[in-house]
Order: C-alpha cells, then structure tokens, then sequence
C-alpha cells in the first residue's frame, strides 16, 4: 500500500517549520522518519501536508553545559551513542541509544522523533521519564518546557499541541554528580533489533563512594512497555534512600515495580510475565547503577 497524497514541506530553519506548521496546523512532522513512513504507508496516517525537518541544522547538537545537559529533537541516535560527554554527564542516555534497533535505524533516527512518538516501549521517553528530563516545544507563539513526567499520555499521544514542535531535551544536572552516581539502561529483547518486552532506566547517587558500605543518597527508576506510558516507579526509589543497597533492598525494588506495572499482553509475552520482567529488569538496572556509583 502506498501514502495517501499529500503535499511536502522540506524547511532548513526552525523559523520557517514553524510557519508552515502555523499555516497547517494538522501537517504531520517528519522527524527521523523511521515511524512515520511506515504508519502512512498503511494509511493510518493520511496528513494533506507533511513538514521534514531533516535539514534543520539548528536543531541537531549535544550541549553538556555546568548546570545542564542539553540534547537536539534532531540529534540522531548514533550522535547520542557516540557522544564522550554525554557518556561522562549522562551515561544512561547513551546506552539507551546503542540498544535501539539497528546501526541503520540509529544512523537515522532521532531524539525527537522517539519522543513524539511516546511509544511507552521507547528507549527515550523511559530515559526521559528516569532522568526526570524536561521537554522543551516551541512554536511561532513562543516556547514552553513540561517535564518528562507530565508529557506522555499514551501511544502517539502527548502534550505537544498543533503547531508546536519538540525543540530539545535538558536534564538539570545537579542531581547527578558525576563522581558518586551511576546510571544504567537494561532491557530484555526477544530478538536483536526490535521492541524491548521491557526495560529498566535507572539512576544511583551515593554519599561517599568510597566508604565500605556507600549509602543511597537518591534513587530514579523508570519502566518501558510496562504501562500504556513511561512508568515512574517512585515506590521504587524511596524505598532504596537511607541505607547501602543490599538484597532485601532489591526485593523491594522488585515488588514494587511487580505492583506497579500494568502491561497489556503480546504475542512472546503476556501481561503476567512482562510484570515479573520488569520486576527483575528493574532490579539489575539498580543493581548496576549502584555499582558504578561506587566504583563496583
């Protein structure tokens, strides 16, 4: 089946997307194109306009400041994967990236176009949603930020209304000393280069890495395809802060996520076995990011 026609806009500058996308309000964006194409090669998607924002330069970069760390909606994967300080700022970021699908796919597709999206499967938007990120849009009225947490509301379905465009991703750094917190992404696959079945984002910040038994200063957890959005797991997080992490420790990050998942069943999992997995997907994640808080 082929698209539906539709007329094609191919804008080098956020200024000039922006008008078209204020004169055709309703036009899809086309970020990575590595979603879109398929979706209206179906004809679930049928736009009379469709805007490409490929060429815009200005929305491409990785800004990894004092204070914060800045990422483009059109920064491709493999720019993420690749990048040395976002793997000494925000590691998790990158390891989100080099388990995406393919070298094809990664050396297409984009941040943003992984955040428009809001597949609760997403490596990004579980990153985003674990890391506590803000969501920075923009259109020919002005911009706006809404945090990680508040953004996705369901598959295709976020809090970007017409006309606005994804314009970075910034995470406030202060609460991830490079020195004493570790960070990791896991997921399970069925196979390589597809969805996970789940995943775990996590984050570890410690008071003195070095002690013998480094206690949980701060804890951040998230679950993909876990729920019908990016799941915070905040019963996860506050049962960890206050002691070093330890067995009975992980059991409760356990249980907490089994409780808090809501999955819907697929063809090589049902919603039984994704809850364990993210039970247990959660667990390493955290167990991982402690050890690299600490040296371990």
């Amino acid at each position: 089946m082929k698209p539906a026609p539709f007329q094609y806009h191919r804008p080098t500058s956020v200024e000039d997307a922006l008008d078209l996308l204020a004169e055709h309000p309703e036009a899809e964006v086309m970020a990575g194109n590595q979603s879109l194409g398929i979706v209206m090669g179906n004809r679930l998607s049928t736009p009379d306009h469709v805007v490409d924002i490929n060429r815009i330069d200005a929305l491409s970069f990785v800004d990894v400041a004092e204070a914060e760390v800045a990422v483009g909606a059109m920064t491709r994967h493999r720019d993420i994967e690749r990048s040395a300080a976002l793997r000494e700022a925000l590691p998790m970021l990158p390891e989100a990236a080099e388990q995406i699908a393919g070298p094809s796919v990664r050396s297409r597709g984009t941040l943003g176009g992984s955040i428009g999206e809001a597949d609760p499967a997403g490596n990004y938007p579980t990153a985003a949603v674990a890391l506590d990120a803000d969501i920075h849009l923009v259109s020919a009225e002005g911009g706006r930020s809404v945090p990680a947490r508040d953004y996705f509301h369901g598959y295709m379905f976020t809090a970007l209304e017409e006309a606005e465009l994804i314009e970075r991703v910034t995470v406030d750094r202060a609460s991830f000393p490079t020195d004493r917190t570790g960070m990791a992404f896991t997921e399970l696959k069925p196979v390589a280069q597809t969805w996970p079945t789940v995943s775990a984002a996590a984050a570890v910040r410690v008071d003195d890495p070095g002690a013998e038994e480094p206690i949980v200063e701060a804890a951040w957890l998230a679950l993909g395809n876990a729920a019908d959005v990016p799941l915070h797991v905040a019963g996860g997080e506050e049962e960890l802060v206050g002691n070093p992490l330890s067995g009975e420790a992980l059991d409760t990050v356990y249980d907490a996520c089994f409780e808090a998942a809501d999955p819907t069943d697929e063809l090589h999992a049902d919603a039984e076995y994704k809850r364990e997995a993210a039970g247990e997907y959660a667990r390493r994640a955290i167990e991982t990011a402690y050890n690299r808080a600490t040296g371990g």
